[in-house]
């Protein structure tokens, strides 16, 4: 036998065990009903051992309820002052009007006070600020405008520029200093030092007459 025949035997055999393992039983197949119609699916039995999948099926997950519709949040009133810089203006009633136990007036007249109070003070607020609000906000607008500009465009510039030139000013008024002043100064002081000043005698006398006149 050649070596060639003894090559394709061994092929044809693993061919057949092959087909022979690819092999289905007509004991493991399973007959399995279609049903297009919307009616309940008939439950099918669990396949064989030997086919079942080794992985664990995942337990079925609860249906999620519906989410919610957000419930439209409250809003809330604008903190007009956030830095607190007018907190001495909150004035209420009590900070203005008090009334002593022992003149004591009727309840309604103490009660229509504080709501005469309260309404004239918020009513002419806020038609003040109705006629005045806009142009003295345009006022301060403007007004810090101009303070702007003037401290980017003009002071901070000659700051700058004067802290570039003035080390050289320096140098110059020490050069100055040093040469023409100084000498003179010290020449002064030499030449004073050589005055003295001496009392004798007579002198002193002179100073007690003047004492006890």
């Amino acid at each position: 036998m050649s070596l060639g025949s003894v090559a394709i035997t061994m092929y044809e055999m693993y061919v057949f065990s092959l087909a022979k393992m690819m092999m289905v039983s007509d004991d493991c197949l399973v007959e399995c009903k279609i049903d297009d119609s919307d009616e309940e699916q008939v439950n099918t039995p669990p396949p064989p051992p030997e086919f079942a999948s080794k992985a664990s099926t995942p337990a079925p997950k609860d249906p999620t309820p519906p989410a919610n519709s957000p419930s439209p949040a409250a809003t809330r009133p604008v903190n007009r002052d956030p830095h607190g810089i007018n907190q001495h203006l909150k004035v209420e009633v009590r900070d203005v009007l008090a009334e002593p136990a022992t003149p004591h007036s009727i309840d309604g007249v103490w009660t229509y006070s504080l709501v005469g109070f309260e309404t004239t003070r918020i009513w002419t607020y806020r038609c003040l600020s109705l006629l005045f609000a806009v142009p003295l906000a345009f006022l301060c607008g403007l007004f810090l405008a101009v303070l702007a500009c003037l401290r980017v465009w003009f002071l901070v510039p000659c700051i700058q520029l004067s802290n570039t030139f003035l080390p050289c000013l320096r140098s110059l008024v020490i050069c100055a200093v040093n040469v023409f002043i100084s000498p003179f100064c010290m020449s002064l002081a030499l030449c004073c030092t050589q005055i003295s000043i001496s009392l004798s005698n007579k002198d002193l006398d002179r100073k007690r007459d003047k004492d006890t006149v």
